[in-house]
Formats: structure tokens, sequence, C-alpha cells
């Protein structure tokens, strides 16, 4: 698996590229393993890197975030056992450091020196990972729908619809108390493919979260997703976004008014 990572690096390709591409390969190998166990009967692949491998998002990701879909059988410790297991067979040494909270199951995965034999760093206590995430408690109304998955592997997933996973990015930049960069790209994505959000899933989301149904639909969305993302910290956004990106031009977009005016022509009546 090494000589697999190494065959993506390029001699004039940056450290960043790099750990981004690794990290990339590894989150991959992960989503196989769960799709060769039958792990996507119970759970339904969500969130930004979703996004990127399925629909062919240009920014990197950290984290793989999935939500139940059947809370019949559904075992997260099954999960964290066949990712891990399945680095091992692949002789990757992973080490798992789970959380299991109220709504939320996680977990690092941690592969100790892997940087330095991938000559990213000179540092054996060097490591990298990535974070599994599943909400099992994801708001009603979501839709999903099987894909099959050509990268590097083919194999298939079981995701939310676009209209969904829409939906769950504009809860994700209404909802959080900072501003995340990658939101943002994500949102734009969304907004100049003129795609419509799930709204049944949109407002059960928001009622879960605060309590209050605001009844989003067409002719609403814009004056809503305007007047909540009025304040967002550009600078901010990029800080995060920045190395996460593959084409850096495009931190040229993180303007409010392009914001404001991307979301008015996705939803002009």
């Amino acid at each position: 698996m090494i000589e697999l990572i190494k065959q993506q690096f390029t001699a004039d390709m940056s450290l960043e590229k790099k750990v981004n591409i690794t990290r990339e390969f590894l989150q991959i190998m992960a989503i196989k393993f769960l799709s060769d166990n039958n792990i996507f009967e119970h759970i339904a692949f969500v969130g930004g890197t979703a996004l990127r491998i399925i629909y062919g998002l240009r920014r990197f990701s950290e984290d793989l975030d999935f939500s139940v879909s059947n809370p019949n059988n559904y075992d997260f410790e099954k999960i964290v056992y066949c990712v891990v297991n399945g680095f091992h067979l692949n002789g990757l040494d992973a080490l798992a450091s789970k959380k299991n909270g109220k709504t939320i199951n996680s977990v690092f995965i941690k592969f100790s020196g892997l940087p330095l034999m991938l000559g990213l760093s000179g540092h054996k206590e060097q490591n990298i990972s990535i974070k599994i995430e599943v909400d099992v408690n994801p708001p009603d109304g979501w839709l999903v729908k099987n894909s099959v998955v050509n990268k590097k592997y083919i194999f298939a997933v079981c995701h939310y619809d676009i209209s969904s996973m829409f939906a769950g990015k504009i809860h994700s930049c209404i909802a959080r108390r900072y501003t995340k960069g990658r939101d943002i790209y994500d949102l734009l994505w969304y907004l100049t493919k003129r795609i419509k959000p799930n709204y049944n899933m949109l407002n059960n989301a928001i009622k879960q979260t605060s309590g209050k149904n605001p009844h989003l639909n067409d002719n609403n969305i814009a004056d809503f997703l305007i007047e909540k993302l009025s304040n967002v910290d550009m600078i901010m956004a990029i800080k995060d976004v920045e190395r996460f990106l593959e084409d850096k031009t495009e931190l040229n977009l993180f303007k409010k008014e392009i914001l404001i005016n991307t979301i008015k022509e996705c939803f002009e009546k």
C-alpha cells in the first residue's frame, strides 16, 4: 500500500498536496472496507468528502461523515473493526481512538510513522490520521441513493441524494458557532449547480437544533441564507479552506458580494 500511495506523487508536488493525497487514499480505502463488509446497509455517506468522491468537488477533506440510515443492527464497533482490520491486512499499522456521544459516534484512526515511510517527514513519531463520524440521530426527511465509485478501486456506496446533501450543508453553514471555509466553498458549489435543497430534511434539521421550524421553501430560502450568512468572516474562511483547495486561485471567490449574488442567482424566481 505504501508504494500505491507513492505512485500518486510527482517530483514537483508540494508537501501539502502529498499529505492531502495520502489522507484521501486512506479515506477511499476505509470506504471500500465498509462497502466490502456490507456496512452501507445501515449507514449513508454524507458531507464534503462524499461530495468530492462521488460528485467531484475540487477540494480535499479531512473527515469521513456518515448518517445512520437503518438503525436495525447498526454497530459502530463493527465499523471500527472493519476499517482497522482492513488496514492491518494491507500492511498498515492503524490505531483507533473511539468516542461515542449521544448523537455522534466518532473514531480517529492514526497511522504512526506513515509520513516517514512516505518521505513526507523525517520524524518517526509523526503520524497522519483520518476521522470517521456517524450521526446516529439524523433529521428526518433524507433520501438516499446507491452509486458505484471508481477511485483506484471500484465499490458501491449508499449516500444521501444530492438535494439531501445540500440540505445538510446549508444546516452546517448556519448552525456552526464559527466560520468554516470548507462549508462556504461547498455551499458555492451547490449554488452554482442550481441544485435545490431537500426542504423537508432542511426544515427538520433546523427544528432539531433550534426548536423552531422555519418553513423554508423556494420563495424564502434566498433571504434566509443572505440574512444568516451576512456576517461570515471571509478571512477566517480562507484560512480554514486554503490548504484543502486543488486550485488556490479559487480563494478569490471568498467575497461576501460573490456569495450573496450566487445565492440570489440560484434561487431567482
